[in-house]
């Protein structure tokens, strides 16, 4: 993670970019708290106060949320995702599952059509954290593994403007969940998406979006 060789832009550019570019990629994925300042400092070789300016201008941008005697934690993937998420913080959750419902069925209809080898593999190992997630009655880590599940859906569709609007309403999104899910995982609410992966197997576009949309608020019977 440390820098390369000075270039002629200012030093906290090149953090800023740099740190920005761990979130991006997923190396830090949403919800995560990112490394202490004294690790980034040792990690990228600048001073305390570049560190620092970097995380500020991250956190005032919607990517970063700075806790008070916790942490920093990611919020957003990209600034429109930040925007998107104070746009919509106060939006009703009810139109917020129709918009999950659009996105989602369309994208599994069309994930079914032209899913990849590699995009089931990435499917089921999404599906195996999803379930650990539950097993596990960590609610919180349920909605990031559920929603790491539908994003996995959205990038088998190999649509890439789907792809980059759903990733920006990624915290929208997950508020949703939060929302329906609630603060505890009861075992009588758990709704299993084995069904959604048996159908983009299959290739059928039909059942594939039936699945998708039955699974949006992640409640019902059981049917694993």
């Amino acid at each position: 993670m440390a820098l390369s060789s000075p270039r002629r832009t200012p030093l906290s550019d090149q953090v800023i970019a740099q740190l920005r570019a761990q979130i991006t990629s997923g190396e830090w994925p949403v919800g995560s708290r990112i490394p202490t300042e004294a690790a980034l400092v040792e990690q990228l070789g600048v001073a305390r106060n570049t560190v620092r300016e970097a995380v500020r201008a991250l956190a005032h941008n919607g990517l970063l949320d700075i806790r008070q005697g916790s942490g920093t934690y990611v919020l957003a993937t990209s600034e429109l995702a930040g925007v998107m998420h104070r746009r919509f913080a106060d939006a009703d959750q009810g139109q917020v599952a129709e918009l999950r419902a659009a996105l989602e069925t369309s994208a599994a209809g069309l994930a079914a059509a032209r899913r990849t080898d590699r995009d089931l593999h990435l499917l089921e190992n999404a599906l195996a954290r999803r379930d650990g997630a539950w097993h596990s009655g960590d609610a919180e880590d349920f909605v990031q593994a559920d929603a790491a599940f539908h994003q996995a859906v959205v990038a088998a569709a190999h649509n890439d403007v789907l792809a980059a609007v759903y990733a920006d309403l990624g915290e929208v999104m997950r508020s949703q969940l939060r929302h329906d899910v609630g603060p505890e995982l009861i075992p009588e609410r758990f709704l299993g998406h084995d069904g959604i992966i048996d159908a983009i197997r299959d290739g059928d576009t039909r059942r594939a979006a039936l699945e998708a949309g039955r699974s949006i608020g992640a409640c019902g019977p059981t049917d694993t």
